[in-house]
């Protein structure tokens, strides 16, 4: 099956354009940028580059996008050209040349403001169903370039999945105070308890979604690691999420003294992965749980693909950052 790939020089790109072939894809990648898995250098929003090598393709999985940690060095207008005028570039190509299947790749800060909640109140449980109220442009993109999946599902009968990736990025987080507190590893660690997804899973994500799309037409799911987390916890975990963790994974503690790992004091808020695996029939490989047994035997935290790929950082980004879930 051909798959046309966009955003192919990215890390999410990179790692489709790795692994679709042994999951029975034939796989096509476009990019701004050169790259070892880029078969073309284009723009998104070049409707005569875009249908030249969309021809043929049976899906497309769009990754490419301009990212949170652009939004302080790139105009507004970049956002638009590249994560709404490139979406419509490529699901019109997509009607125009009998693709069945568009996978779009979207992040869990379309959630904008729901995601903060007020600083006396219980965390947030985010899922498919919280409101999506803008708080940058990076974010209102993302959802415009959404409700554009919507629309075309239904005024041409395309089979449109979105799916809302919680942090999978490598680099290190955007935030100086937890950088100073917090090793990149065990940021990232504590983060696959309520905002992170590994790379692999997101990839299975994405063809999971190309098996399913024809069954459900329109689609948006959240893709994160399943957190051990309940509705029930919110309250304590914005108050003592080191004590909710012990109840929920009680030899956490040992597992991270002796690495020297620490746990954030709070925490603001759960991604809800539940539909995701119900309808696309998903299944994660990555949990906390995989994590803590990794932190025990000294291994790096999540797969191996993470470093194989490497960091990519952002073009045109003024520092460096984490992606924004």
């Amino acid at each position: 099956m051909k798959a046309l790939v966009t955003g192919s020089s990215g890390h999410l790109g990179e790692a489709l354009m790795r692994l679709l072939p042994d999951a029975g894809f034939d796989p096509v990648g476009i990019d701004i940028a050169a790259g070892p898995f880029t078969t073309a250098v284009g723009s998104v929003a070049d409707a005569g580059f875009v249908g030249d090598h969309m021809t043929g393709a049976e899906v497309v999985f769009h990754t490419a996008t301009l990212h949170k940690p652009q939004v302080a060095s790139q105009p507004k207008q970049a956002f638009l050209d590249t994560n709404v005028t490139g979406t419509l570039t490529l699901l019109e190509a997509a009607v125009a040349t009998g693709v069945s299947r568009f996978i779009f790749t979207s992040t869990t800060s379309a959630f904008g403001a729901s995601l903060r909640p007020d600083a006396d109140a219980p965390a947030v449980w985010i899922d498919e169903d919280t409101p999506s109220p803008p708080k940058n442009i990076y974010g209102a993109t993302k959802v415009a370039a959404e409700d554009l999946c919507r629309l075309f599902t239904y005024e041409h009968g395309l089979s449109a999945i979105v799916l809302r990736t919680s942090r999978f990025f490598p680099e290190d987080d955007d935030d100086p105070d937890m950088r100073a507190q917090f090793s990149s590893e065990n940021t990232k660690a504590n983060e696959y308890l309520f905002r992170r997804v590994d790379i692999v899973d997101v990839v299975s994500a994405h063809i999971a979604a190309t098996h399913a799309a024809p069954d459900i037409g329109f689609g948006s799911y959240i893709i994160s690691a399943t957190s051990p987390f309940q509705r029930d916890d919110l309250a304590a975990l914005r108050r003592d999420a080191p004590a909710v963790l012990a109840a929920r994974a009680p030899g956490y503690r040992a597992v991270y003294d002796a690495a020297g790992f620490g746990m954030f004091p709070s925490i603001d808020r759960v991604y809800d992965n539940a539909r995701a695996r119900s309808d696309l029939g998903w299944q994660p490989r990555y949990d906390f749980a995989r994590i803590l047994a990794q932190i025990e035997a000294g291994e790096p935290v999540g797969d191996p693909l993470v470093q194989v790929i490497g960091r990519k950082g952002y073009r045109g980004a003024d520092a460096i950052y984490g992606h924004a879930g």
